[in-house]
């Protein structure tokens, strides 16, 4: 995953450090006003959303393994 500052506010709020371990479910950081995440996924996981779809962190499935 990497998290990405807006151009106007830059505005994430990072809840863990570079090389913490995390659960699934546990949120990693706060990210505001045009920021974004990019999330990387393994290339044999099946995509569960489509472009468009509104996502909630730490409850919407983005992919699943089959």
């Amino acid at each position: 995953m990497r998290l990405i500052a807006g151009v106007i506010a830059r505005r994430i709020v990072p809840y863990v450090k570079l090389g913490d371990e995390v659960v699934r479910g546990q949120r990693i950081s706060l990210v505001q006003f045009g920021s974004r995440a990019d999330v990387y996924l393994p290339l044999d996981m099946k995509i569960k959303v489509k472009l468009g779809d509104h996502v909630t962190g730490g409850e919407t499935i983005l992919a699943a393994l089959e």
